[in-house]
């Protein structure tokens, strides 16, 4: 794709104003770093960083079957999900293969808001769509009307309630009592906003969605009620690295169409006793690679597609590696056979011709101290 047919971001002048380099994302031209990944990297870890997401696929699902539906279009149980809450889970094909993940938020009592990768929403939005068949239900695709500004780090809350004080931010109910993995409805600067705090970087954030032509005024509000706190804008880059010192897999990387949910670790988001699709092929065969975490010595990275040896043998595939900023070694996302992950058993990660020791390590790599 031509960067002339890159879709850009409502933000997208002020990303150059701030003189971000850019890539191509899912169709989008999406700022990759602003200053430096380690830079930004960091001031999440420290402070805070206001990502554009605006690339995100919404997806919205109304009606009286609202309920039923996503019990059925999706492998988790949605009944018990009261309004206000939001809640991960997956979109699979009829054998059982991950499509997408995805969070859904219920809104309102009939309404729900689900956010697909942008790389996915096609398939999400067909996928929902035709298996709305036979239920009292809406499904939108809302993506081209909605904004997404993201703000993570440990300062993050400050700076939301330095523009509630100012007025600007006016929540429903106090931003204190937004406990993570929930959504409330707000206005900034009068216009209608949805607050959440999910994440995707290991810190406590928010989420805040909105009409794109809002978002200019949100990201410039929040990068001003910032400054003193150490927030900056972040990209691309430094959301990778934070995503992967917090275990968090990626769609591509560590998931796909032809991986099952408790092969990548996330059986426990799946229903039990769901009648959803998917359902008949969901369990991997035993002997089905399984994902893991990899801790190296010295400073030479693992990338993506090195492959993970024992006795000289390849049993496994890195699916995702970097130095870690925050831990000062290298760490691995790998999808390896279970029969080398046996007790006493070493690992190596093939890294350009050189067999470097790596030891399996539970998720996340990187725990903040407290959650918000």
């Amino acid at each position: 794709m031509s960067p002339s047919d890159l879709r850009s971001s409502p933000l997208d002048a002020a990303h150059v104003a701030a003189g971000a380099s850019f890539t191509d994302f899912a169709g989008y031209r999406m700022p990759v770093r602003y200053s430096s990944d380690l830079a930004e990297h960091h001031a999440v870890r420290q402070a805070a960083g206001v990502f554009d997401l605006s690339h995100m696929a919404e997806i919205g699902v109304s009606g009286p079957g609202s309920v039923a539906f996503l019990d059925h279009a999706l492998a988790g149980a949605f009944a018990a999900m009261t309004v206000g809450r939001a809640k991960y889970s997956l979109l699979l094909a009829e054998h059982g293969g991950i499509l997408d993940d995805l969070v859904v938020y219920r809104v309102e009592e009939d309404s729900y808001l689900v956010v697909a990768n942008a790389a996915n929403r096609d398939v999400a939005v067909d996928a929902l769509q035709d298996r709305a068949a036979g239920f009292e239900v809406v499904v939108t695709d809302d993506s081209d009307t909605t904004a997404l500004v993201a703000i993570q780090g440990p300062a993050a809350a400050g700076t939301l309630d330095a523009l509630v004080v100012e007025d600007r931010l006016q929540p429903e109910t106090p931003l204190d009592e937004l406990r993570y993995y929930r959504v409330l409805h707000a206005t900034f600067d009068d216009a209608e906003v949805l607050i959440a705090r999910t994440g995707y970087t290991g810190e406590d954030g928010f989420e805040i969605y909105s009409d794109p032509e809002v978002a200019p005024a949100i990201w410039d509000a929040l990068l001003e009620a910032g400054a003193s706190r150490g927030v900056v804008p972040a990209g691309l880059a430094a959301r990778d690295t934070l995503r992967l010192e917090a275990g968090m897999p990626l769609y591509g990387h560590e998931l796909s169409v032809d991986t099952r949910p408790a092969q990548a670790g996330l059986g426990r988001v799946v229903a039990t006793d769901g009648d959803f699709v998917g359902a008949s092929g969901v369990q991997p065969d035993p002997d089905a690679p399984v994902l893991v975490g990899l801790v190296m010595e010295g400073r030479r990275a693992a990338r993506a597609g090195y492959p993970v040896l024992h006795d000289g043998v390849v049993v496994g595939t890195v699916t995702s590696g970097a130095l870690s900023p925050t831990l000062g070694h290298p760490v691995a996302m790998a999808f390896v056979a279970p029969s080398a992950l046996a007790e006493g058993h070493v690992l190596h990660i093939d890294v350009r011709g050189t067999a470097i020791p790596a030891s399996v390590s539970a998720f996340p790599f990187y725990r903040r101290a407290s959650k918000g």
